[in-house]
């Protein structure tokens, strides 16, 4: 079946058609690098990670480009250089490094392209140089802001009348607006912070354009697809959408599309009733978590649900994971002596993710290869270990050794002692000799060993560092 996708744009799943089929595009909104990313950080890294995954598979690798952003220029870090004592791009540097190598560990492929704001400065201030002479921003005591009643189609992304998103945006109500809702591209940098020079004064650009000018140099425009979180909606994308339909082709109603084709956008992860976000302290570190639990099972716990619906996120939910993650794995283990058939993905699994990502459905076809694998004839198994492995591999799973996910860094003695010790106790339960197979599971927990019993034998794993 064709890819359809949730615009938010139209409130409605569409066929994904890109504007040339050689050329597929895609513009994320990645992080401001000042510190950690917590977990719900990672939801659209993971979520956009599939799609880019399923583009390339349906039109080609070299025929999609993705483009993740880097904001290294805000407030936030500006602060912690000061607190630090260091320029602003060793705080940037830092936590960049982190950043992908923590988004790496939840399996996220490397984006096309990584633009960074301080590194779009010249077409920065070029974009803005464009929006005064076109009549859509205007300069006032050393800031420029945009005109939004300038753009008639203003809150169309977001369906906000102008008088709502006044209503209930925090907006700087600053002297020198025409309008509340406008909203600055450039400002002055006050004493301290990094500066740039521009027409109108040293500063630094306002956060929405930054965006702006990052697609239009990287990508250029339209591009097909523009994703991020849903609190992203607005004012970032509405702003963003004005201000960079403005620049390219004035301010007339109607060339939303010329923009982007198709806005996307993730629900967010939630921690008890509460959305995760840093300023509440309400966090769970990427950066820590993965130091206890399999990426890989961080990744299914971020795809288990609808990308579009909220996601409670509980150390249930991970060990839930991990036990699905122990099922595919364990079905390929026992699997281990049968050659593959040709890896392609399963049609039923293909069509779940090409119906608006339907991860919870593709994720359920996994299982019922796996089931495949394990009680049908030669020929259904032979076909069903190549799809499994194809299929895992788009979303994301199943590309370790199976005995290396299930042991781990296990040395060949601690495997041999564990192997042993499990005989003993599928032997001691066969005899019924219930006290004798309880002081071998001790001994084995002793070892830091879990055992997961099954209709099919035993297999293990070495437990997680808490």
């Amino acid at each position: 079946m064709p890819l359809s996708l949730y615009d938010t744009m139209a409130r409605e799943k569409r066929p994904f058609v890109p504007v040339d089929p050689q050329r597929v595009t895609m513009y994320v909104c990645g992080p401001t690098v000042y510190n950690y990313a917590h977990i719900g950080n990672a939801r659209p890294v993971v979520v956009f990670d599939v799609l880019f995954r399923l583009l390339r598979h349906t039109y080609g690798e070299g025929a999609v480009l993705y483009a993740a952003n880097v904001t290294d220029v805000d407030d936030k870090i500006n602060a912690k250089a000061l607190a630090e004592g260091v320029p602003i791009d060793v705080i940037t540097d830092r936590y960049l490094g982190i950043y992908n190598r923590d988004m790496a560990t939840l399996g996220a492929l490397p984006p096309t392209f990584q633009p960074r704001a301080t590194q779009t400065m010249d077409a920065i201030i070029a974009m803005i140089g464009v929006l005064i002479d076109k009549g859509a921003a205007y300069a006032a005591e050393g800031h420029v802001l945009f005109s939004t009643g300038a753009y008639p189609d203003y809150g169309q992304l977001s369906g906000r009348s102008l008088e709502d998103m006044i209503a209930g945006a925090r907006v700087d109500v600053a002297p020198y607006k025409r309008n509340p809702a406008d909203f600055v591209l450039w400002k002055p940098s006050k004493p301290g912070e990094p500066m740039w020079d521009s027409p109108w004064g040293q500063g630094r650009p306002g956060w929405h354009i930054e965006c702006s000018a990052m697609i239009e140099q990287t990508l250029g425009l339209p591009i097909d697809i523009h994703g991020g979180g849903n609190d992203l909606i607005f004012p970032h994308h509405e702003n963003e959408l004005a201000q960079g339909v403005c620049a390219a082709h004035g301010c007339e109603a109607g060339h939303g599309q010329d923009y982007a084709r198709y806005w996307m956008h993730n629900g967010f992860l939630n921690f008890g009733a509460e959305k995760m976000s840093k300023s509440l302290g309400n966090v769970v570190l990427v950066h820590d978590l993965v130091k206890q639990t399999p990426g890989e099972a961080v990744r299914w716990a971020l795809l288990v649900g609808h990308y579009r619906a909220p996601q409670e996120w509980s150390g249930d939910l991970l060990e839930q994971s991990r036990k699905s993650l122990d099922r595919l794995y364990g079905a390929l283990r026992r699997a281990a002596d049968l050659a593959p058939g040709p890896c392609e993905p399963a049609p039923r699994f293909l069509a779940a993710l090409e119906d608006d990502l339907n991860t919870a459905q593709a994720m359920a076809e996994l299982f019922v290869l796996a089931s495949v694998l394990e009680t049908g004839d030669e020929a259904a198994r032979v076909k069903a270990k190549g799809e499994l492995l194809a299929s895992g591999a788009l979303l994301g799973f199943l590309q370790a050794d199976p005995e290396v996910w299930f042991q781990g860094d296990a040395d060949p003695q601690l495997k041999a002692r564990v192997e042993a010790l499990i005989a003993n106790r599928i032997a001691a339960r066969t005899a019924k000799d219930w006290s004798r197979a309880d002081a071998i599971r001790d001994e084995l927990n002793a070892l830091n060993v879990v055992v997961m019993d099954s209709a099919d034998g035993a297999t293990w794993r070495l437990k997680e560092p808490s």
